[in-house]
């Protein structure tokens, strides 16, 4: 069964007349005919009488028409809803990111949803993922794109893909030349790592954790650009993600293993404005660029 058989029974049923039917759905009389035998056939039950070009319902018909009715105005409901999409939307769009997808994804996100609707005003913030949740609960950002935040404030986390870590280190560091290195090994290493109320952190505290290793962490920052700055002039050593070194010369970045260190970014949302036109736009568009990368 398919969704067109159910539309040329809807038409039969109201003008009760196959020429008419036809030429409403616009197919030839004797397609109409032959799908509506279809249809009663993979039914088993009759859902008209015939007589001649004109028909009747039967009881059954009447049955069947009156359950699949609904169906079909929702289904045409939700298709004239992504065609109602203006070319031209205007107003204004919140966006936020943590710093790996700030670098790359989100300007080229950005490029794509501006060249499309060039009257939105765009309004785009990095910030840390408990400050992107902190927006989208009080209403100053519209979407996000995070790490799943530790308590949920009513708020809709999509996930896009998983996101290995990497130990990042100077050429000269003596992990420089290895493939992998398993956590437990970084016991005692001098490091900087995130400040501890970022979720990335308590990740790798429950990494180290599992793994029985106290790494020596000397330093502490809340941001990845001048973490990864420390980390190319010192001897000191970092966990960060392949996309945090977008750009970046003079480092080396190591896999990690025994736990792997794996984050899952995605789209945050509040549910009371996640519908909005712009917004929706926006987050088909990361969809879309990040099923690409990751493909």
């Amino acid at each position: 069964m398919e969704l067109r058989h159910l539309r040329y029974c809807l038409a039969l049923a109201e003008v009760q007349n196959f020429t008419r039917a036809a030429q409403r759905v616009h197919v030839t009389q004797s397609t109409l005919s032959h799908q509506i035998r279809q249809l009663e056939d993979e039914l088993g039950v009759d859902l008209f009488h015939r007589h001649g070009k004109s028909v009747t319902i039967t009881e059954s018909g009447r049955a069947f028409v009156d359950q699949i009715q609904p169906i079909i105005e929702a289904v045409d409901a939700a298709v004239a809803g992504l065609k109602s999409v203006p070319d031209e939307l205007t107003g204004e769009l919140r966006i936020a990111a943590t710093h790996s997808f700030n670098v790359q994804l989100i300007p080229q996100c950005l490029a794509e949803f501006m060249a499309r609707f060039p009257r939105v005003k765009v309004v785009v913030e990095e910030l840390s993922g408990e400050g992107i949740a902190a927006g989208l609960e009080n209403g100053t950002l519209d979407v996000g794109v995070a790490y799943r935040p530790a308590v949920p404030r009513g708020l809709w986390f999509e996930p896009l893909f998983n996101e290995e870590l990497k130990l990042i280190v100077a050429p000269n560091h003596a992990l420089a030349g290895r493939k992998r290195v398993r956590m437990v090994e970084l016991n005692g290493l001098p490091m900087a790592l995130l400040t501890p109320n970022f979720s990335t952190r308590q990740l790798l505290d429950e990494c180290f954790m599992a793994a029985g290793a106290k790494p020596q962490v000397v330093a502490e920052m809340n941001a990845i650009s001048p973490m990864v700055e420390l980390v190319r002039r010192t001897g000191l050593a970092s966990i960060v993600s392949d996309k945090a070194l977008a750009g970046e010369l003079g480092l080396v970045a190591v896999a990690l293993e025994n736990p792997t260190p794996v984050r899952t970014p995605g789209l945050l949302w509040n549910k009371a404005t996640m519908n909005r036109d712009a917004t929706r736009q926006m987050a088909a568009i990361i969809r879309r660029l990040v099923e690409t990368k990751t493909a």
